[in-house]
């Protein structure tokens, strides 16, 4: 499972994370102490859980539960807080726990198990059945059209609206290009800009741009799909560069 912290007081993220680490599996892929920054974050990257102080920066933890509330796939949500009273808004917000500061380890200890215990029945109940079709639902003039994911060339990203493209057709979806590539699978696709994002297998050429960026050329199709400068790094590892 990957987690992320939001917690604005260093000591106490630093001992969430030094239990996090010694009594789960569950890794750590980065630590916030602004909450706006978190919603930036999780527009580019998937994570299962989010350690979520209520007292922080720009956008305290209540309000951007609500708002992490909104996403098509859900992070559990942990709460860690030195205040009592928010604990039925909490869970209002079907909150996964709510652990009091000052940190008592066994309780950490306890939660932690059930995280894990969680994360391994979904990875159970979200794999596919072996040779059945991975689809997703498309639309198209007012009829809802189950496409075989592996249909699916590129997505784009027209401000609150996403393009979807096959070999054929063109799809418009009324949601941000992170709602709808939440619903495709990581091994097959790569969010390789903000704009966009590419079904690996459909890739036949790979055209260095500039500053380190690429171009990429996708079988049957004419248009070019870029690569950003931040997205390079992991592409070049994804394709073994």
């Amino acid at each position: 499972m990957k987690a992320i912290i939001v917690e604005d007081e260093f000591l106490a993220q630093q001992e969430l994370s030094w239990m996090i680490q010694q009594h789960s599996r569950i890794a750590i892929e980065a630590c916030f102490d602004d909450g706006l920054e978190v919603l930036k974050y999780l527009q580019q990257h998937r994570v299962d859980v989010i350690f979520l102080d209520i007292n922080i920066p720009s956008l305290d933890g209540m309000l951007l539960a609500q708002n992490i509330r909104q996403f098509a796939q859900r992070p559990l949500i942990v709460f860690i807080t030195a205040w009592k009273e928010h604990a039925v808004e909490a869970f209002e917000l079907e909150a996964f726990d709510y652990i009091l500061k000052p940190y008592h380890e066994a309780r950490i200890v306890t939660m932690l198990n059930k995280l894990e215990a969680v994360g391994q029945q979904q990875a159970v109940t979200q794999t596919p059945v072996s040779g059945s079709p991975q689809t997703v639902n498309l639309v198209k003039d007012e009829r809802i059209i189950v496409t075989d994911i592996n249909d699916i060339y590129y997505v784009e990203a027209h401000e609150k609206l996403t393009f979807v493209y096959t070999r054929r057709e063109a799809y418009v979806m009324s949601m941000s290009i992170s709602e709808f590539c939440a619903r495709l699978p990581e091994q097959s696709f790569f969010r390789c800009h903000r704009s966009y994002c590419v079904n690996l297998s459909k890739i036949s050429e790979i055209e260095p741009w500039f500053n380190n960026t690429y171009l990429l050329r996708l079988r049957d199709l004419a248009f070019q799909v870029p690569v950003s400068r931040s997205k390079a790094k992991r592409f070049r590892e994804l394709m073994r560069l």
